[in-house]
């Protein structure tokens, strides 16, 4: 396999000030006065300005890509901070873009930064990537990764996907267009998203911070090299990292022979399924909210309270009065036992997704009367009791 060709003309010219603040590229044979005018036309577009766009950005605005866009809704939270360097915390309550944006200026006067302040929607993505010429996808969750790939292919561009959770990060490039006939896209790696509640977010199962700059530099890296046409892309590979064996390894993804054309853009929400059908159905009619359970223990209800997370997180916080019987336990069949039959039972976790999940297990076991908490503990400790934790 050898390098593809550069994906961006060269700029006519760096100026003396650009000569002095690329030089380190500029002596590297392969890079070079060529590679950073590439770097200085290269228009790029970030999915994201969180835990992986946060190094991504920085390391591209200090490498010299010309023109960044940044897509991003969200606003900067404190516990965003322990891995979205990119922010700081004076940036806690403002929005992401806004902060991303303002610490590349600071990196990079040079650099040129487009804000697109929505949540990337099938609407208008295609049209949006066209204006780039490479995209780099750093979002958490699998309806938005689907969406991206889909306009990529439809826009016909190039793009560099990372995925991290706990102490293990994932990176690749697909690019359906690829010429030799190289192209592959991420529905090659996944065909279909895995099952509502089968992977958690990083929200639910954690994730190292510093893992973030691993993979995030690995996806900026893999941005250059496609810019100047240098190295050995991703292409074809999907790189695995474990950061507690710190290991490095690559596994070769194959075009799908039965993957069907993608013509058009989904209902991704409705394609990824954010809970099962049977969770869905299973909490209709069975959800409490917050001041609902509150009024259930102020009456003196006899009912059992089962929290469905998992102990590293009970540690953290926890409703007064419950018991621990992670929604693992009772999937599997083995915390049923622990579940009283003679009231009824009331689950709950950080959100309402996994106490969804358990509820449609609980339902099929015979727990007829079950019913779980809308929102988890976390909204518990906004409506009910605002000295508790929220993490």
């Amino acid at each position: 396999m050898s390098s593809l060709p550069p994906l961006v003309q060269p700029a006519a010219e760096l100026s003396n000030d650009e000569v002095a603040r690329y030089s380190r590229h500029l002596i590297i044979p392969d890079v070079g006065m060529d590679g950073q005018k590439r770097l200085k036309n290269a228009k790029v577009l970030v999915i994201g300005a969180g835990g992986l766009g946060s190094p991504t950005l920085l390391y591209l605005a200090a490498a010299g890509v010309g023109t960044i866009g940044i897509v991003e809704f969200d606003v900067v939270d404190e516990s965003n901070l322990q891995r979205q360097v990119i922010h700081g915390q004076s940036d806690v309550g403002r929005p992401k873009g806004e902060s991303a944006r303002d610490s590349i200026r600071e990196i990079n006067p040079y650099v040129t930064v487009n804000l697109h302040s929505q949540r990337l929607e099938a609407e208008g993505a295609v049209e949006l990537f066209g204006q780039y010429d490479l995209i780099l996808d750093g979002t958490d969750n699998f309806a938005t990764r689907y969406l991206v790939n889909d306009a990529a292919v439809l826009a016909h561009k190039p793009y560099v996907w990372g995925s991290i959770y706990r102490f293990e990060g994932q990176a690749s490039v697909f690019w359906e267009d690829a010429p030799d006939g190289r192209g592959i896209n991420y529905r090659d790696l996944y065909p279909q998203a895995p099952p509502p509640g089968m992977v958690p977010s990083c929200a639910e199962g954690g994730v190292l911070g510093i893992l973030c700059a691993s993979i995030g530099s690995i996806m900026g890296t893999e941005a250059i090299k496609l810019i100047c046409g240098i190295g050995e892309p991703l292409l074809g590979r999907l790189m695995v990292y474990d950061a507690l064996d710190m290991t490095y390894r690559t596994i070769r993804i194959r075009k799908d022979p039965d993957g069907a054309k993608i013509t058009e853009l989904i209902d991704y929400d409705e394609f990824c399924g954010v809970v099962s059908a049977e969770a869905a159905d299973a909490a209709a009619g069975s959800t409490l909210t917050a001041t609902e359970l509150k009024a259930r223990f102020d009456a003196g209800e006899r009912f059992a309270l089962i929290d469905v997370r998992e102990p590293v997180e009970w540690d953290i916080v926890h409703i007064e009065g419950a018991e621990l019987v992670p929604k693992g336990d009772i999937l599997s069949g083995a915390g049923l036992a622990k579940i009283p039959q003679d009231r009824p039972t009331v689950l709950y976790c950080k959100t309402g997704i996994r106490s969804a999940e358990a509820l449609a297990a609980l339902k099929r076991a015979g727990f007829a009367d079950a019913t779980h908490l809308q929102g988890g503990v976390t909204a518990w400790a906004h409506q009910v009791e605002p000295s508790l934790p929220v993490y």
